[in-house]
């Protein structure tokens, strides 16, 4: 398939199943959003979801977490992958956001990717789903569906970051980075090694 064809019939696809697709991490606010994020890294939105509640309910702003101990951090996360690395990185980046940028999250790419544990995916998650700013970020699923699509080469993210914001609409990014990880997850799936589904079987 032609690539302008094949771009039109992905869009459409994902439109018609994901109209209005939500933030799958649970949380209150810029900063406990972020913290999300940063807990996702190597673990699944459902268990991070199951995490969060304990540790926001203690602390959803920077300043209430700065005054936990990165032991204390580490015990409500522990059932996540990297805990002890990832907790380290939550003290850092609460105080890091207390000392200078007035407990707020910032809203640039350079000065997130400043905060510790904080690189470029995640920044782009925050950038357009917290400020609304085109950014798209490439996780797992999408880097699979981009290979399996032959919209990119699957070389690594940063490969497929590329390709994809040169053949989609900047402003169609923020939405279809949502969809595409929902399709991935429900019919696109890692363990098909020949994956079926209706996109695939149209465009690959």
């Amino acid at each position: 398939m032609r690539l302008k064809p094949k771009i039109e019939y992905i869009t459409s696809k994902l439109e018609q199943l994901y109209p209005n697709p939500e933030i799958p991490l649970d949380h209150e606010n810029n900063f406990t959003f972020l913290v999300a994020v940063m807990l996702s890294a190597q673990s699944t939105d459902k268990k991070v979801n199951e995490i969060t509640p304990r540790l926001f309910s203690r602390a959803n702003t920077p300043e209430k977490m700065n005054t936990l101990s990165i032991n204390s951090i580490q015990k409500i996360i522990k059932e996540i992958g990297l805990a002890p690395t990832k907790a380290k990185n939550i003290k850092k980046t609460s105080q890091f956001l207390i000392e200078r940028h007035n407990g707020e999250v910032p809203n640039t790419f350079e000065e997130l990717e400043n905060l510790p544990g904080v690189g470029h995916k995640t920044a782009s998650v925050i950038m357009s789903q917290a400020f609304g700013e085109p950014a798209f970020p490439v996780d797992t699923h999408i880097h699979r569906l981009a290979y399996r699509w032959k919209l990119s080469s699957g070389k690594n993210v940063q490969t497929t970051e590329k390709d994809l914001k040169r053949k989609f609409h900047k402003k169609l990014w923020n939405k279809l980075h949502l969809q595409m990880i929902f399709y991935g997850r429900e019919y696109c799936q890692a363990r098909k090694k020949k994956c079926t589904c209706d996109i695939c079987k149209t465009v690959s």
